[in-house]
This record gives structure tokens, sequence and C-alpha cells, in this order.
């Protein structure tokens, strides 16, 4: 079997051995047909990721040309005979065949959609389980050695903002959980990553007020209020300036202060 990663550099593997194809145009279109894997992807969408809305003359030539250099170069030298099947021509377009479990972008999903469920259903130990080993499949920005053309862009964009909403999932699980200390550090730093995400400020704030920290807490509710209103021209939401009432009013007791978690 043909293992597949694109959660970091675009990678190809049987066994041991790494057979990732080195020419970039061949890389690119292993790249698209994997974020369809198993789907056609029309002929069309190939030259556009190519070339946009301006394709040569003989751009149907060369993609066939892509197309049989990945088969016989790649597929049919790592599967022999099977690799031709792997990667069948039909109507119009192509479709590459990929094995359950063989690309690690299906298994992120997988055990992302396992852990809400486990969030949802109040087994918080193991939603955090779930998403940290979906979050561990990252090695770095999604498909990070090959050339992102308008079709590859749409999906990279959709696998960054996935990666995004699962480690808010496992925040959430790992707040719940009573992590509050542990996660300041963490949330500090996304904060700075992601100054404008209104939810990790929050997230910031409450770690901050359940940990006794309270005038840090409050800082960082003015730290989200001064980047907004330099930023956007706007205040912070009824649920940041509820997070800050939180804060004002706690008794003082450190972890029991009763701050509500936000979990989305």
């Amino acid at each position: 079997m043909i293992e597949f990663r694109a959660l970091g550099a675009l990678e190809m593997k049987t066994g041991n051995r790494v057979c990732t194809p080195t020419a970039p145009r061949v890389r690119q279109i292993l790249a698209l047909l994997l974020m369809r894997a198993n789907q056609v992807v029309p002929l069309d969408l190939l030259l556009e990721e190519l070339w946009n809305d301006a394709p040569p003359k003989t751009a149907v030539t060369t993609v066939q040309t892509y197309i049989y250099r990945l088969r016989t170069n790649v597929l049919q030298k790592s599967l022999g005979a099977s690799g031709q099947a792997t990667l069948p021509t039909v109507a119009h377009g192509y479709v590459l065949r990929v094995e359950p479990g063989a690309l690690d972008a299906d298994v992120f999903q997988r055990l992302v959609l396992q852990g809400r469920t486990h969030l949802e259903q109040g087994r918080f130990a193991d939603a955090a389980r779930s998403l940290r080993c979906g979050l561990d499949l990252w090695g770095g920005p999604p498909l990070a050695n090959v050339r992102h053309g308008s079709m590859l862009q749409a999906h990279v964009a959709l696998l960054e903002e996935d990666r995004l909403r699962a480690l808010e999932l496992r925040i959430s699980a790992d707040l719940a959980l009573g992590l509050h200390r542990e996660m300041i550090g963490e949330l500090r730093s996304l904060v700075s990553a992601h100054p404008l995400n209104e939810w990790l400020h929050n997230q910031l704030i409450t770690a901050l007020g359940r940990a006794g920290r309270r005038s840090e807490a409050l800082q960082a509710y003015q730290n989200l209020r001064a980047i907004l209103k330099r930023e956007l021209g706007l205040e912070p939401s009824a649920e940041a300036e509820r997070l800050q009432a939180e804060v004002l009013s706690a008794n003082g007791h450190g972890d029991r202060a009763d701050l509500p978690l936000s979990i989305r």
C-alpha cells in the first residue's frame, strides 16, 4: 500500500521507501488528485490548476504526459502492475484510488470527528486524546513543497481552517478537564499568532481567571480590546465583556472561581 502525506510536505511512501515525484508539475498534479482522492478530477480542473485561465495550446498533451510519468515512474515502480489501476483514466478526467487510512488528511478528519463526538458527549479526556492524535499528524503547512494554483489554494485554505477548528476543540476539552494553568502558555502563543481570533482571547481570559491570576485575566481583556479597536474599530463581543465581568466579580479563590467555559 502507498501511504500519502499532505499535512506538511507532500510525500509518498511504500514501506520505508519514499517515492515522491521530484518534478514540480507532476507533484502539483498528484497533490490535486490527492485532495480529491477517489473522486473524478476533470481534465479542465487540472488545466486550471497548472495554468489558471491561460493554458498553452499543448496543455492537454502536457497533462497527459504528466499523468503518464506519474503512473509509470512512480505508481508502477512502487506497486507493479497494479499501479496502472491506481490512477485510471475515466470520462473527461482521472481518479486516484487511495485506500482507507492511506492519506493522513483523511485520518485527521476522522480523528477530529471522533473528538468532536466525544466532546459533545462530555467525554473530555477521550476528546482531548483523539484531537491531539489528529493534530500530531501535522508536520507543517499543508502541501508545503508544492506550488499552489487556484484549485490547491482552496484546498489548503480549507485544511488550515480545519486544523484551527481541531485546535479549538482540543483547547475546549483540555479546559473542561481543568487544565487551566497548563494551557496559559499555549494560549498566549496562539493569541499572538492569531490576534484577531476573539475566541482564543476569551479562552486565555478564562484560563487566567480560573488559575486565580485575575489581574492578568483583566489585562488579557484589555489587550483584546486594544487590538480590536486598533485593527477593526470594534469593541469586544458580549461574550468577552461577560468574561471580564466574571473576573471582576470572582471571589478570589483561584481554581474555584466559577468562570464559565466556552465550548464551540
